[in-house]
């Protein structure tokens, strides 16, 4: 049976791979796995030990920390905002992540005012 916490750690892995534009290939290949590893590891049915996930952070370019980011008791679950409870699974959120952070930053943060003077006009 698949464990909440390896699920969402391989939902990241996944995230964070979609979003440096690296196939399952080029990860594995990285890691000195086969890309099949990496499937499982996505989707939750294998455990990532330490060490892996550490390999896999450095392949990724981003902190360990980053794989248990969002992560939530039942109590903060019951609390949370009207978003999908797993947003980036969401190819068309994923895609609009990626094309934002692709404009340069100073017309990235005109976009980001924008977006929060019509968000909170629709309020």
């Amino acid at each position: 049976m698949k464990h909440p916490v390896d699920v969402h750690v391989g939902k990241r892995v996944r995230h964070r791979r979609w979003m440096v534009g690296m196939t399952q290939q080029q990860l594995a290949e990285k890691v000195g796995i086969k890309f099949q590893q990496i499937q499982k590891y996505e989707t939750g049915m294998n455990r990532i030990s330490a060490s892996r996930l550490w390999d896999i952070s450095e392949a990724l370019d981003v902190k360990v920390g980053f794989f248990f980011e969002g992560l939530e008791s039942a109590d903060d679950a019951a609390h949370a905002d009207d978003l999908p409870a797993d947003i980036l699974a969401d190819k068309e959120a994923l895609e609009l992540v990626r094309s934002y952070y692709a404009i340069p930053e100073t017309q990235r943060k005109r976009l980001f005012e924008l977006a929060r003077v019509l968000s909170d006009a629709a309020a």
